[in-house]
């Protein structure tokens, strides 16, 4: 443990040499050990996924546990100096657990929002920006009926703990409601309209102690299998759409009171809005290609902010990154051949279909 200093906004400053407790156990949180050490620090793992995974296997330590393994969590917590997170989908309970005992970034209270689909519509909406028409449903009968008001095609999604497509079924005209409700198996659900954009874009942004927010530039996400595929930076949107979506970002994040780093995805319409789509309290896959193309990565990011530190400069450059899903990490010999393209394989034994396995960013000189 380190020694801890006082910020003026009244959080703590942990100085280099201290440690980050990060909850999941994926490339996000690898990605977040390798910039925490560039800085000093030491990353904690904690994951009940089992031991090696892509973060432990950069990291000073490593926890294997049940989230709702209160002593282990204890334990973990008596190890760390602050915990923040690579994997929003963690316990409610577990975020407060830890929180209890430690500096907890971004606080239980923004999960809870970011975590529960109609909570953070509700939240967005609050502020006065808009989302795709939707409804909460919880039986056939409420479904039915917000398809008669939503019309078709619309989503119908689990309200909680989805990702990268999954808990989501879409309805065509022609598709049985019934069938469709019972595939998800639950009766927490929200039913989203249709939205008819142009592209979807992100906007990832980091946001401090002590209120300051650092925001990257808006990018285009493309998408195969609702598995994101390649971001183009920046998107190809009007220079005034761009600082719009900037804008809402930081309003959300403000808002939240939230300390980390956020993702806040968006349409943009054919009549020229933005929609908000989802929020990501975490490092978010369309900001990897910051590694290389900015002057601070999302990554450091994350450190810099639960730590206390000021946020880095998010100077850019025009950049790509695809996804490497499945077996395209099998061309690793072609981008490791290309000079211009940066490789990052995230050590992870097994490909599978729809696996995120690695990603390679080009950055324009």
């Amino acid at each position: 443990m380190t020694s801890k200093t006082e910020t003026a906004s009244g959080g703590a400053t942990i100085p280099p040499g201290g440690t980050i407790g990060i909850l999941g156990g994926g490339q996000l949180g690898r990605m977040t050990a390798m910039a925490a050490a560039r800085l000093g620090y030491r990353v904690h793992v904690f994951t009940p996924e089992g031991t090696g995974g892509p973060c432990a296997q950069v990291s000073a330590a490593e926890t294997v546990a049940d989230y709702g393994d209160e002593a282990a969590l204890a334990a973990f917590a008596d190890a760390v100096d602050v915990v923040t997170l690579e994997f929003e989908n963690v316990p409610l309970h577990t975020a407060e657990f830890l929180a209890a005992r430690r500096p907890f970034f971004p606080a239980p209270e923004c999960l809870a929002v970011t975590q529960v689909r109609t909570a953070e519509k509700s939240e967005v909406n609050k502020l006065g920006f808009a989302t795709a028409p939707w409804a909460a449903v919880t039986n056939l009968g409420e479904l039915n009926a917000a398809l008669d008001r939503l019309g078709r095609p619309a989503v119908l999604k689990t309200n909680r703990f989805g990702y990268d497509g999954k808990g989501q079924v879409k309805i065509g005209p022609d598709d049985d409601a019934a069938q469709a409700w019972a595939s998800l198996n639950t009766d927490d659900a929200i039913l989203e309209g249709f939205v008819d954009f142009v592209r979807e874009i992100s906007v990832v942004l980091a946001r401090g102690q002590d209120g300051v927010i650092a925001a990257y530039p808006a990018v285009e996400n493309r998408h195969r299998n609702h598995i994101l595929s390649e971001t183009i930076v920046p998107a190809a949107i009007p220079p005034a759409l761009a600082a719009a979506a900037e804008r809402m970002a930081a309003v959300i994040a403000g808002d939240m009171d939230y300390v980390g780093v956020l993702a806040v995805e968006m349409f943009e319409t054919r009549d020229g809005r933005l929609l908000v789509n989802e929020l990501a309290p975490r490092p978010h896959n369309s900001g990897h290609w910051t590694i290389e193309g900015a002057a601070t990565s999302q990554f450091e990011q994350l450190a810099r902010a639960v730590c206390g530190l000021p946020l880095g400069a998010t100077r850019w450059r025009p950049s790509r990154m695809i996804n490497l899903i499945g077996d395209d990490a099998l061309d690793w010999e072609k981008y490791v051949a290309d000079p211009e393209a940066h490789l990052h394989l995230y050590g992870k034994p097994d490909i599978r279909p729809g696996r995120k396995m690695g990603h390679v960013t080009w950055v324009s000189r």
